[in-house]
């Protein structure tokens, strides 16, 4: 246990405060920034800045011609740090117990200045595991100029509190009778989804993508034809050139991209819905050249009753009548089925585009209906939406009659 000091025992509230080193450690580990308090010629400064716990250390991240860093030189700088995470808002009756639901803490100490190289590099290194495990020897690690330009803060966790607040609304009694919503709103940290720089080709790293079940998860599919990766927006301009065809668009919900920062729009919207686990797009990619063709997804995706759809397909014109779409859906079918358990795998398309329906009957689905009005159209109208579906009982005979519309033809004898 941290003892209690003059400087970090509570005047009022006395009962929210803590000094549990692993209670302080994980609200540490758990936030991104804290704000460093000190004095220059004794007026008071406060400075935002990340922070990285390595054992019973707290190191501050700084440069090296900042104030503080400067007069952390030879005896050290006295320093205060706040770290706060708001786990949630309270809504009293009463205007004077609307509150916060929080987990904080608060360091005192002197703060001395890393000068050992390998000690630096190592709580650099650290900064960077904390954002993403396995970043730092994904990234190129720190020139000797960057380096003598970085100041690293060490701050020894001795004089240490824990103050947090959980639980409801503490109104008055006599508030109890008031007409007025009470209650507590809960808030997170979240990760949006990665938006890649300029440039960038390579996927989205796996420590970027949010833990899921296998359903949500778009691991690669390979096959002879065609390649499924997790659709990312670096692929945006690909996409953008590979259906440019406006045949490509005529029957999907929305209009065709007409440059890539529409195109990007378009994967932004399938990315957001995938963090949302409402979809889990793909990338389709061309097994022999390794062009982008098009996407696919599933999509109403419900592993409790164990089925899922699969649609929000669009393929590039010049792979239409390849082995690229049955290829795609024999593969999405197979992980469905045989990877994922799945007893039941849905199709929609629009009551107008009989050349999706054909396609879909040539898969071994069978057409259970019409939705009337599902959908409206890019233009506005309302389209009647065509069901299909395929049960676990039908995947065996389906998936020998997929593999054999791929199967190379044999040359007749002459």
């Amino acid at each position: 246990m941290y003892a209690a000091t003059p400087r970090t025992t509570a005047t009022r509230s006395r009962e929210r405060m803590s000094y549990d080193p692993e209670a302080a450690h994980a609200v540490l580990d758990e936030a991104y920034d804290c704000a460093l308090g000190f004095t220059v010629d004794g007026e008071p400064r406060v400075l935002p800045t990340l922070h990285v716990r390595v054992g019973d250390t707290l190191y501050l991240h700084g440069s090296t011609g900042s104030r503080p860093l400067l007069a952390a030189r030879g005896e050290g700088l006295p320093v205060c740090v706040a770290v706060t995470l708001l786990d949630g808002l309270v809504y009293g009756r009463s205007q004077f117990h609307h509150s916060a639901n929080y987990r904080s803490v608060v360091a005192h100490g002197t703060a001395h200045l890393v000068t050992d190289a390998g000690e630096k590099a190592r709580v650099l290194a650290a900064l960077v595991e904390k954002v993403g495990r396995g970043r730092s020897t994904d990234s190129r690690p720190p020139t000797r100029r960057e380096l003598a330009e970085t100041a690293v803060l060490a701050l020894p966790l001795r004089e240490v509190s824990v103050r947090s607040r959980t639980g409801g609304v503490r109104d008055e009694p006599g508030d109890l009778d008031l007409p007025h919503w009470a209650g507590v709103v809960p808030l997170r940290l979240t990760a949006g989804v990665p938006e890649p720089d300029a440039g960038v080709t390579a996927p989205v790293p796996a420590y970027l993508r949010a833990a899921r079940s296998p359903w949500l998860e778009p691991v690669v599919l390979r096959g002879e034809h065609v390649v499924l990766e997790p659709l990312d927006l670096a692929h945006a301009e690909e996409l953008l050139a590979a259906t440019a065809d406006p045949e490509v668009w005529r029957h999907l919900g929305g209009r065709q991209p007409v440059d890539a920062g529409e195109m990007a729009a378009v994967v932004r919207a399938y990315l957001a819905a995938g963090h949302q686990g409402k979809r889990v797009p793909w990338v389709q990619r061309c097994a022999v050249t390794g062009a982008v063709v098009g996407s696919t997804s599933y999509y109403e995706v419900d592993p409790e009753r164990r089925s899922l759809a699969i649609g929000h397909t669009w393929l590039g014109r010049p792979w239409w009548r390849t082995g690229v779409n049955t290829e795609a859906k024999l593969l999405l079918l197979t992980r469905a089925f045989e990877e994922l358990g799945a007893v039941r795998v849905v199709w929609h398309t629009d009551i107008r585009n009989e050349r999706s329906q054909r396609a879909i009957e040539r898969l071994g689905a069978t057409r259970e209906g019409v939705l009337r009005m599902h959908k409206q159209r890019a233009d506005g109208s309302w389209r009647d939406t065509v069901q299909y579906a395929m049960t676990v009982d039908q995947w065996p005979t389906a998936q020998v009659r997929l593999r054999e519309r791929l199967r190379p033809a044999v040359p007749a004898a002459s």
